[in-house]
């Protein structure tokens, strides 16, 4: 074989093979990646003559001659044929002749093809004469110099499914900005911040795009030098006729690729390409689907094929892979048949049948070479950016008097119904032409706009995902900003998505045109979302310059979006359910998604419009008219009047608690976003230009949002449990991090907007009416009932947050002069304020931007100190002690359990550092003048009126509408008041300051005698026990109170600010002084305390004796019936002769007398008795560790479980494991039934933060509510008697000397097995010979012991349990019930847990088995 190579490499019309064998498998310069995908990718001469012979045998009209002549003439084929194509003058017809010649026959095996071979003959046959005919000489010279010159600075590489790339936190102008793995590790982004991702498949690298990046748009690789790229420009153009060339082939290529790609014929095929007769040669072609399954689809080809399950298996990968493939050859009827027998085992209930077609072998052939002739020319224009424009320029072409797209939008409206491997080609052919070429890029994108709503609808009612489909390269066109900004401006892309959206979700309208997803389908909602994420491409970069067009058609587009938004204010209304439970909960959670969907769009429309200040007041204009519009469209309600304090508000009738409500506002929220906005550019002094004051009507567009505030409070109040579980959720999202920043921030937001425009005093009127709270400041009982006041009591502490949120949160650009990095901080200090946290969970808990950063990095390390992993084993961030003074009590991102806990934490440091409780708010920073109303609210008539209100209830203690909670609010608000005119005296002259928080606080309530003013409840407040915690509080606002004061007494700056300073060191003296006072109160309420307990234990004991006296009769018949029993029993005693069945100790012990045990399951109420052969009975109980006994305080526990040994417990009791129960009784299937459901709603309730770990196990008692963890089984008693033969006979052999010997041995036995690498033995008794004492120990113990008892299954799965839970617990380990241990823990815990009990009972003087409760008797 080498030896006829090497002949036919002499022959002289064998040169050119000759020399393209040693260029591709000799030559030092040859590219790994040679053009020739197959013939000469695997070398060797073997492969060659293979190639050679094959051609003989298909060579058309060639007359070789014998020996090395025909070797030679065959060798020079492609070229010869690429000249008799010269010599046609229709290139076309004699390209497509030629194909319709050899394709069938490359291609006639589908079933078991030999694709080495079909390869070969391709090549040989049809691309070797392309290529020749291409570049008029040897193709592989003409390639190799253009790899060489002509490579692009855009690396372009097409990503796989499940390739890594990377995107620069620093760099990228977006998150969709990626570069590939070589690219990023020859790139300056590898030492910056960045972050890994998994692709889907059908994106691609970056590298080279300036657009893409801030900085380092070119890794190494693709950043030439000056002077080889000025080289490289000048020798990689293509010569004229080269290019000629190209234009002459490149159109019948792409047509016969598009025609044969979109053919729908399924036994004809186009006439000229039907050049020999017919046959009845067909394909059974089944197609991939995503909805049916991966064992589904081989069932069906069993069943239908009658085939094994490992060709079944290989059809399956193949269509999964491929998206298609011939299951079935043969004649046209049996491949019908065939197909209607797959349809028929494929079809169920719930699915449509497969989609299978049967295809003539022909058209197969030709579809499956077409897309080969895509691969060959997607490798062709990687070569030159020539052959890529003229590739652009003729699939942009469209044909003249006809009204069919171009050819490259022909493919694009095909693409739905393509299968997966036809689409991945022709993206990929895409990705390689007009993606590498700027210029062809905008004209793809444009007829990519142009047909993007006939593409989406079809991607909708499609099954294959978004990787694969052609709607996936928005991203690739929609994220360049320069290509966005034309889009928008020629295109109108922004109206054409919004279009879109409306267009494929009027199914979800209803008849008022308002969204409801009840009933949705997830996977179209999902497909849905794709169009929602270009609207967030589109506007993923702001512009920098604005023109009178962008201007123009980001309005329309804004206008149309605001369409969407209209559809969506008010939907899915909620009403109150009353008298019985909601029976189905509605779907909420498309509507939720959507808004999740939406967040950061309406936050990129509103920083758009910020851009221009006569933009943002046009759709302030455009907005406003949206809201009012959906605000008075609702249905007309009476007038209601309001009185209080002399102030009257009259308003709409209506109450959340009984009218439909809605927590979908994104309209009001959005107005919300842009009033802010206007307020931080300082155009809102413009705004009556554009909306007028009497159109503003501000009371109209607070009332929605409030209305979904109060919604949130009455929730909260539990008014509204029987809506069942979905209202719960939509809450929890409504504050959650989220969502927040357009839903629940904006509504506090709107508030604002309220009372920075409203009379102070109507402002609070409307938020006590519509909280539906009137009759409770009224001072009219509403009633009796219990559970009514609690409600009343929970509404109360919920408008009064709002109160606090809407006068002090005011950490909002625009509300005031802050920045984003100080809202940050703040967030951070907020977070390290309830407990030091790891990095992930305060990112976690930080709301992202567009481009999904936090902002965490920039400021963390300015309020915070990493400590390094100990032994939690990951690091945390620990709050600056500068930074503890910005700690709000009251931050309005803090869940109750948050707040609560801050609260907690922040108090406890405190009393640490030897300081008073007081959590007073820090200062606030100033509102910016259009808010700076929003302060009037605190001073006003009716606020001083609700704080009294409720001040006076507290001192009174006569009425239940209070509770502590509120009182600190009311102690928050009156701080609040405080700090603002503090601030605002320390800036200006006291006569300037208009704002007298002071004054309205110690005026009076009333003229009656017994009138106090806010002062005089505060002095009392501090005698109020149980507000004994809130008392430091008081203290320190009485302090601010004297402060005010005396800034209000001083008439000039410079006396007060001397005047300042001398107070604040009296301030210092008095706090020290205060403090050493609060130490001597406190010690006395110790001392009276105590007395307190000793006047009350005398009383019951004088009590007592009074009992005993009043019945002293009975005692003393009791007293005498005693004395003579006790009598009989020492007559009783007397004789030697002894029951033996009342025996207790001793070898002669008699029976135990067992009682039969009946409990009461307190899950289903069901009597059974506890018995052996019985399911098990069991106890709620917890394991955990404790220190109680431990005799050491201050030493360190051991804590790892590997390396603890549990048979010796330390002598001083360090940490033992103790079982406490609750004592309540369950059936162990009852308990597990009660578990798995816990679990379930559990899942269900993932926004519902648990009190208990489920995943550890812990539950809640179904009765009492206490934390449990584990069972612990009934064990019935059991009759057991001791043979007294055998036990005087073990007591002969096993004297106690001998005993403790035995066990001396086994604890040195013991002691040997865990030694590492030792063996000790017991020398001192086998010298003794006392011999091996292993069997002798065992033979006594069984001497005279009963047999086991037979528990049943039940009973020894929850005694495992229970053991294994005791290991688990006290071990700290992973469960593992073959560890030897667990019997000790068992024993342990049991131990342990006795002397617990009897140490508490020691310690309160009673005796140990006295007084036991049932559930303390271990």
């Amino acid at each position: 074989m080498r030896r006829s190579l090497a002949h036919a490499q002499w022959q002289p019309g064998a040169r050119t093979v000759g020399r393209r064998i040693r260029t591709l498998q000799l030559g030092p310069s040859a590219p790994a990646t040679s053009f020739r995908s197959a013939r000469w990718q695997r070398g060797g001469a073997r492969l060659a003559l293979a190639a050679v012979s094959v051609a003989l045998k298909m060579a058309d009209g060639g007359s070789g001659g014998a020996g090395s002549g025909a070797s030679g003439g065959v060798l020079v084929q492609p070229r010869e044929r690429a000249m008799c194509w010269d010599e046609r003058v229709d290139f076309q017809a004699a390209f497509l002749r030629k194909l319709a010649k050899y394709v069938p026959n490359i291609y006639s095996a589908e079933m078991d093809p030999l694709l080495e071979k079909q390869e070969e003959m391709a090549q040989i046959k049809i691309f070797d004469p392309l290529e020749w005919y291409l570049f008029r000489e040897d193709p592989d010279v003409c390639l190799e110099k253009l790899r060489q010159c002509g490579a692009s600075q855009l690396c372009g590489k097409v990503f796989k499914g499940g390739e890594t790339t990377y995107s620069c936190r620093d760099c990228a102008i977006d998150p969709t900005c990626v570069l590939c793995m070589d690219c990023f590790q020859n790139s300056i982004h590898k030492n910056h911040r960045y972050k890994m991702h998994t692709s889907t498949g059908g994106g691609f690298c970056d590298c080279g795009d300036t657009e893409a990046w801030k900085t380092g748009p070119l890794c190494t690789n693709h950043e030439p030098g000056a002077a080889s790229t000025t080289k490289a420009n000048s020798e990689c153009q293509l010569n004229e006729e080269l290019m000629a060339q190209a234009k002459k082939m490149f159109p019948s290529i792409l047509k016969y690729i598009v025609d044969m790609t979109i053919w729908e014929e399924e036994k004809e095929l186009p006439p000229v390409l039907m050049t020999r007769e017919k046959t009845d040669h067909y394909y059974c072609v089944l197609f991939n689907d995503e909805h049916h399954s991966y064992d589904h689809v081989i069932y069906s080809l069993q069943r239908a094929l009658g085939c094994e399950v490992g060709e079944a298996q290989l059809h399956t990968t193949a269509i999964d892979k491929e998206g298609r493939r011939a299951v079935k050859e043969g004649p046209y009827v049996s491949c019908q048949e065939t197909k209607e027998e797959i349809k028929r085992h494929s079809e169920n209930v719930s699915q449509q049948p497969l989609h299978v077609e049967v295809l003539h072998a022909d058209v197969m052939a030709h579809q499956k070479f077409a897309l080969r002739l895509g691969s060959w020319l997607n490798k062709l224009m990687s070569y030159s950016s020539d052959f890529r424009q003229i590739f652009c320029q003729i699939c942009l072409k469209e044909e003249a008097d006809s009204e069919k797209p171009c050819l490259i939008s022909m493919l694009m409206l095909w693409d739905a119904k393509l299968h997966k491997g036809a689409r991945k080609i022709l993206h990929e052919l895409i990705f390689s032409s007009f993606f590498m070429e700027m210029e062809y890029k905008k004209l793809f994108a444009i007829e990519f706009v142009k047909y993007y709503k006939p593409l989406q609808k079809e991607y909708i009612s499609d099954d294959h995902d978004r990787s694969i489909s052609v709607t996936a390269l928005s991203v690739q066109m929609f994220t360049v900003p320069t290509l966005a900004r034309h889009l928008i401006e020629e295109q109108n892309v922004i109206t054409v998505i919004t279009e879109t959206l409306l267009e494929v979700l009027p199914e979800y309208l209803d008849k008022n045109d308002k969204f409801n997803f009840q009933g949705y389908s997830q996977d179209k909602l999902g497909r849905v979302y794709a169009v929602i994420c270009d609207l967030k491409y589109i506007l993923i970069t702001k512009p920098t310059v604005w023109t009178d067009r962008l201007r123009v058609r980001f309005l329309e587009g804004f206008r149309s979006f605001l369409r969407i938004l209209t559809c969506m204010q008010g939907m899915e209304e909620i009403q109150r359910q009353i008298g019985q439970h909601i029976e189905v909960d509605p779907d909420w959670e498309a509507a939720i998604a959507i808004q999740m969907q939406l967040k950061n769009i309406l936050l990129m429309f509103q920083e758009w419009c910020a851009c221009d200040e006569d933009l943002l007041l046009e759709a302030y204009k455009e907005c406003h008219t949206a809201v009012m519009r959906c605000s008075t469209s609702s249905r007309s309600r009476e007038k209601t009047v309001l009185q209080l304090c002399g102030h009257t508000l009259e308003s709409k009738r209506y109450r959340v608690s009984v009218d439909p409500v809605s927590i979908h506002l994104p309209l009001s929220r959005t107005l919300a976003g842009l009033h802010v906005r206007l307020s931080k550019t300082g155009v809102i002094s413009r705004l009556q230009e554009f909306v007028p004051s009497e159109q503003f009507q501000v009371e109209l567009l607070m009332e929605y949002p409030l209305r979904c505030l109060v919604l949130v409070a009455q929730v909260a109040a539990e008014m509204w449990r029987r809506n069942g579980l979905s209202l719960i959720s939509q809450v929890f999202y409504y504050q959650d991090v989220k969502c927040r920043e357009e839903m629940y921030d904006k509504d506090i937001i709107m508030l604002q907007i309220g009372a920075s425009f409203m009379d102070p005093n109507l402002f609070l009127l409307l938020i006590l009416q519509r909280y539906e709270l009137v009759s409770a400041f009224k001072k009219i009982m509403p009633t009796k009932d219990q559970d009514l006041t609690k409600q009343y009591n929970i509404l109360i502490e919920e408008m009064l947050q709002v109160l606090i949120y809407v006068v002090g949160e005011r950490y909002v650009p625009g509300v005031s002069s802050v920045t984003k990095e100080e809202i940050t901080m703040r967030e951070i200090i907020h977070l390290l304020c309830i407990e030091p946290m790891a990095h992930s969970a305060i990112a976690k808990s930080l709301p992202e931007n567009e481009n999904n950063e936090t902002g965490l990095e920039k400021v963390i390390n300015k309020v915070a100190v990493f400590k390094k992993p100990g032994v939690s084993g990951h690091g945390v961030y620990e709050l600056k002690d500068e930074c503890m003074k910005e700690f709000n009590m009251f931050f309005y991102h803090y869940t109750k359990t948050q707040h609560s806990k801050a609260e907690h934490t922040q108090k406890k440091r405190r009393k640490q550092e030897n300081r008073d409780e007081a959590l007073p708010p820090p200062p606030p920073p100033e509102f910016s003048p259009a808010f700076s109303n929003v302060v009037k609210v605190l001073n006003c008539d009716i606020m001083m009126y609700i704080l009294r209100t409720i001040l006076q209830r507290a001192v009174q203690l006569e009425t239940h509408l209070w509770t502590e909670a509120m009182i600190q609010m009311v102690l928050h608000l009156l701080s609040l008041g405080l700090l603002e005119e503090k601030q605002q005296l320390e800036k200006a002259p006291e006569e300037e300051v208009t704002f007298d928080f002071y004054h309205k606080a110690s005026r009076m309530g009333s003229s009656a005698l017994n009138a106090l003013n806010i002062l005089m409840l505060l002095e009392k407040l501090k005698s109020v026990p149980q507000l004994e915690a809130q008392k430091d509080m008081i203290n320190w606002i009485l302090q601010m109170f004297d402060t005010v004061k005396r800034l209000r007494e001083k008439s000039s700056l410079v006396a007060t600010a001397a005047t300042t300073s001398g107070s604040e060191t009296t301030k210092g003296d008095e706090t020290q002084s205060t403090q050493e006072k609060e130490k001597a109160e406190r010690k006395r309420k110790a001392e009276a305390a105590r007395l307190h307990r000793q006047k009350i234990m005398a009383q019951m004991s004088a009590l007592q004796r009074n009992f005993i006296e009043t019945h002293k009769l009975l005692y003393e018949n009791t007293q005498e019936t005693q004395g003579r029993e006790d009598s009989v029993m020492e007559e009783e005693s007397i004789p030697l002769a002894i029951d033996s069945s009342k025996i207790v100790l001793g070898s002669k012990r008699g029976p135990s007398i067992t009682e039969k045990e009946v409990l009461t399951c307190i899950l289903c109420q069901e009597e059974q008795e506890v018995r052996l052969e019985s399911a098990a009975m069991v106890l709620s109980a917890c394991v955990q560790k404790s220190t109680a006994l431990t005799q050491h305080r201050g030493k360190t526990l051991e804590l790892s479980g590997d390396t603890l040994e549990p048979l010796f417990m330390d002598p001083d009791l360090s940490c033992g494991t103790h079982t406490g129960s609750c004592g309540h009784v369950m059936h162990a299937a009852c308990w597990q039934k009660y578990f798995e459901a816990m679990q379930l709603n559990s899942q269900q309730r993932l926004h519902v933060e648990q009190i208990f770990d489920l995943e550890n196990g812990e539950y809640l008692c179904p009765l009492c509510k206490s934390l449990c963890n584990t069972v612990i089984p009934i064990i019935p008693l059991q009759t057991q008697k001791i043979n007294s033969e055998d036990a005087e006979a073990v007591a002969q052999i096993l004297s106690l000397a001998r005993w403790l010997e035995i066990v001396k041995a086994r604890i040195l036995g013991y002691s040997a097995k865990n030694a590492k690498g030792e063996k000790q033995n017991a020398p001192c008794l086998i010298n003794k010979g006392m011999g091996d004492f292993t069997s002798e120990f065992h033979s006594i113990l069984s001497f005279g012991v009963q047999p086991s008892a037979k528990y049943s299954n039940s009973i020894k799965e929850m005694l495992v349990l229970f053991a294994t839970t005791v290991y688990r617990v006290g071990l700290k380990v992973a469960p593992n019930e073959a560890d030897p241990r667990i019997p000790m823990m068992t024993w342990s815990t049991c131990a342990f847990t006795i002397q617990c009990i009897e140490n508490l009972l020691e310690d309160e003087g009673k005796p140990l088995f006295g007084s036991l409760q049932n559930r303390q008797w271990p």
